[in-house]
């Protein structure tokens, strides 16, 4: 028997989690059968996603249940094998969520790399939030040269790669992101044409002055008054591929005010907008392969670049998370658990 230490959902919370919410505990966890690995976690994904597997609302996947294991991508290595594929000292990416240890069917594992490029990438830029962000704004964006681009949340996972994958289709690219250090990072040191900070008090004028020729192409992932800033900048045939709407993860009731969506349907129908939520699994059969050897490729060139903010020990991932939540990380948060 091994033993693993993980944390779990200890209530849900109402509003933005708490500490409170979580609860580490320790267990043992059974050998591995014929057909499965027993892995130890070296790196844990944080996503905004989870934020909504913790509540009991019905969404397209089930709710983490009180008790159980916290969701979420991780890296990890073999140290126990009962399937041919894989042997001891192997590394993949797995789901195990918030644990140290866990034994998983081998077939529900990708092996990775070490020698070719960090495997903490494989939860980051070339993982989940890297292939969402090139199917969702090459499927549904579909960006064309000279039109312009504007993404929320540029400095995180998602919104980087979407920025600079609309460069190199020959878009022009405004980002928006929260505090100086970050949109200077989006404009220097990721290439974007502009960076306006949202927590500005003069962003709406900013973002206007930004986008002279209006907005073809709004990547969304924040909501709130990010997207109540871009909306009315669209252009005519504008899309808006709907990724995340991280502003409105912790509200406990309906907004304040007027209601403001036959406006909002007003404008949809005007100006002939495609506004279309996804999740990225839809697109993996169609997309995947090609998401790897694409984005490997610019990594390689030097044509992508990621940022990831490590944070040290699995007992630091609920404070992480509500600081993602609260828009305190710099790039992709990955826990180094082991």
């Amino acid at each position: 028997m091994v033993e693993s230490t993980r944390i779990v959902l200890a209530s849900r919370p109402v509003g933005a989690p708490t500490p409170a919410n979580f609860r580490i505990e320790t267990v043992e966890i059974p050998e591995p059968r014929e057909g499965n690995v027993l892995l130890r976690t070296l790196f844990l994904s944080l996503d905004p996603y989870m934020r909504g597997r913790m509540s009991a609302a019905k969404s397209y996947a089930a709710p983490v249940e009180v008790g159980d294991v916290m969701v979420g991508g991780t890296v990890g290595e073999v140290i126990e094998s009962r399937d041919p594929s894989l042997a001891k000292g192997d590394v993949v990416l797995a789901y195990s969520g918030w644990q140290t240890h866990d034994v998983v069917p081998a077939s529900s594992v990708r092996k990775l790399d070490p020698d070719k490029v960090p495997v903490s990438t494989a939860l980051g830029v070339l993982g989940m939030p890297g292939f969402t962000a090139y199917s969702g704004l090459l499927k549904i964006g579909q960006p064309k040269h000279g039109e312009t681009v504007v993404v929320a949340a540029a400095s995180g996972p998602v919104g980087s790669a979407v920025g600079q994958i609309a460069r190199m289709k020959g878009a022009r690219v405004v980002g928006i992101a929260g505090g100086p250090e970050k949109c200077a990072y989006v404009k220097d040191e990721l290439g974007f044409d502009a960076a306006i900070d949202h927590r500005a008090s003069d962003f709406v004028e900013q973002l206007l002055v930004a986008v002279p020729d209006g907005i073809d192409v709004y990547f969304e992932n924040v909501g709130g008054a990010v997207a109540d800033a871009v909306y009315p900048l669209l252009n005519t045939y504008a899309r808006v591929p709907v990724c995340g709407l991280i502003a409105n993860y912790n509200a406990s009731g309906a907004p304040e005010g007027p209601d403001r969506l036959p406006a909002f349907y007003g404008r949809i129908l005007t100006k002939s907008l495609t506004i279309r939520g996804f999740i990225q699994t839809e697109f993996v059969k169609e997309m995947y392969q090609d998401f790897l050897r694409d984005m490997s490729g610019w990594i390689a060139e030097g044509r992508v670049r990621y940022r990831e903010d490590i944070v040290e020990g699995l007992e630091h991932a609920p404070e992480a998370f509500i600081g993602m939540l609260e828009g305190r990380n710099f790039g992709k948060v990955v826990v180094r658990v082991g």
